[in-house]
């Protein structure tokens, strides 16, 4: 497994390699990241793996600051998951270059996390477009728990580059919880009320009936959570993917 932090020293590594997979990361992985990996060696010849806390993508400085930082563990996984390169890149090597044209997502996109989230998608495009056009992969990998995200970088980037955009499925522990590297900031309260409502959120899911409205069945859902838990919900729709 070789480690690279420098985009001169990645090229000398992979500027021969025909089939990379790539899986951009912002590490504190878990095994929803692993499934992604075995994902791209089944798939591609060689595998990279980037570890970026991108900056651009954080809409609040504080969530950035507190983002579950492990490098160390981070690397002993992915040895074990036998990866060919890890791209562990500072912020000044992606952003070195400016961008020419800004990115501007559609106004019927800036829904759910985008209508809540200033700038985040923004950013992870930009992010994005800077490592396909550093790594250019033959695969890059995404996670469906993020569909929003995985849906715009489709819209955005197919056509545009040769790498084809594979989407693999959420990886939930044994109490229902997607994995999440954002998980590790909850106590073990907060996991309990994580899962009592994504076990909610199953049960409704199956109890869908797509011909007629489910609006008072998810106000219904919508306000127990609330008044239960005392928590605030930014949305909770149904949407046509």
């Amino acid at each position: 497994m070789k480690i690279i932090k420098k985009i001169n020293q990645l090229n000398k590594y992979i500027s021969n390699v025909s089939n990379v997979g790539f899986v951009p990361t912002m590490g504190g992985l878990h095994k929803g990241h692993i499934s992604l990996i075995k994902k791209s060696k089944k798939m591609a010849g060689k595998t990279l793996v980037s570890i970026f806390v991108n900056p651009t993508q954080f809409d609040k400085k504080k969530d950035f600051l507190i983002y579950p930082r492990c490098l160390k563990k981070d690397l002993v996984k992915l040895k074990k998951a036998k990866v060919d390169f890890v791209f562990i890149p500072s912020a000044n090597e992606i952003y070195f270059k400016k961008r020419k044209r800004k990115i501007v997502i559609n106004k019927k996109y800036k829904i759910l996390c985008s209508k809540f989230r200033k700038g985040h998608f923004e950013g992870v495009l930009d992010v994005v477009e800077r490592f396909i056009k550093i790594i250019n992969p033959k695969f890059i990998f995404f996670g469906e728990k993020d569909y929003q995200q995985f849906f715009l970088i489709k819209k955005y980037f197919s056509g545009k580059f040769k790498t084809k955009i594979i989407l693999c499925k959420t990886i939930r522990d044994k109490n229902k919880i997607a994995l999440s590297t954002r998980n590790q900031l909850l106590n073990k309260n907060q996991m309990q009320i994580a899962s009592n409502i994504s076990k909610k959120f199953i049960i409704f899911k199956n109890q869908i009936d797509y011909k007629i409205s489910n609006s008072n069945k998810l106000n219904q859902i919508k306000y127990f959570l609330i008044n239960k838990y005392k928590i605030k919900i930014d949305y909770l729709e149904i949407i046509d993917k």
